[in-house]
């Protein structure tokens, strides 16, 4: 019968332009009904304009193991060096900076 395949190992390359990595400070997430959109950008004080420096788009399937991954790093990170605080929460006047969600999704825009 049917015996299950072994997992197949991937070989990644990694440049020498990617390993040095992109600070970004910022993160606006859009959807539609078959794509996550994240775009990444660094916010600097006194800077009134940023730019996007990368945009990645994924299925909702790689985004929900995405999120996945990530609570699951996070929370070895906080075992092995203490909980991650969160600093202040945005009041109603200030303007929210940081890893936000977008207010929409695509659908809206068009």
């Amino acid at each position: 019968m049917n015996q299950p395949q072994p997992p197949q190992q991937i070989n990644i390359e990694l440049g020498e332009k990617e390993a040095e990595g992109i600070y970004a400070n910022l993160a606006m997430i859009m959807h539609s009904p078959t794509e996550i959109i994240i775009d990444f950008a660094r916010v600097m004080p006194r800077m009134p304009k940023s730019k996007v420096l990368a945009r990645i788009i994924m299925t909702p399937m790689h985004a929900k193991m995405l999120h996945k991954a990530l609570t699951d790093n996070i929370k070895k990170f906080e075992s092995q060096f203490g909980e991650i605080k969160v600093f202040g929460s945005p009041d109603k006047t200030s303007k929210p900076i940081g890893f936000q969600s977008a207010t929409g999704d695509l659908e809206d825009d068009k």
